[in-house]
């Protein structure tokens, strides 16, 4: 995945996917070395937590986004476990590091926080920033958060919500489904 910082760009596009989780919103911006021509700056859910609003001046238009939409149709259709796309994201120097580092986490697994902190050099006792910065990742499902869990095993907070990390995480097979 290729990963540039946040610059003013002269077109805002977005458009919409359905998905199993509900109606995906994609926000990107004009990029010349992107597919399409478009670096996906958000990707949001119905219901999540800082989840980016359509602006007046946003242009709705599904053709930049064409490679986007067709990796994740084949992530949610069980045909592709690793994105190549160009994100253009604006968090601290800290978040940026944090959300680069969810891209190594392997589809069909799971890491712990404290592990994740580890990895990165993060001091125990910054492990709530670690999760603050997780959870304030722009493009869920891209950069897989969802494969963050807790010491313990459980599902701890998911900005899209804790059903939708289970689903994720069901569909990776990294979890059992639920039988009724």
């Amino acid at each position: 995945m290729i990963s540039t910082a946040a610059t003013t760009a002269t077109t805002t596009s977005y458009t919409t996917l359905d998905s199993p989780l509900g109606e995906l919103l994609l926000v990107g911006e004009e990029s010349p070395t992107a597919p399409g021509g478009t670096a996906l700056t958000s990707l949001t859910m119905p219901q999540q937590r800082g989840a980016a609003t359509v602006q007046p001046h946003w242009r709705r238009d599904a053709r930049p986004f064409a490679e986007v939409l067709r990796q994740l149709r084949a992530y949610f259709a069980g045909e592709l476990t690793r994105f190549t796309l160009e994100y253009r994201t604006a968090g601290s120097e800290f978040q940026e590091r944090v959300w680069q580092s969810l891209e190594t986490i392997p589809y069909g697994t799971t890491t712990t926080y404290g592990r994740l902190a580890e990895a990165l050099g993060v001091p125990r006792g910054d492990v709530r920033a670690l999760g603050a910065a997780i959870g304030a990742n722009p493009l869920p499902i891209l950069r897989p958060c969802h494969r963050v869990i807790g010491a313990d095993g459980t599902m701890r907070g998911y900005t899209a919500g804790v059903e939708r990390k289970t689903a994720l995480l069901t569909h990776e097979g990294a979890l059992q489904p639920t039988l009724i």
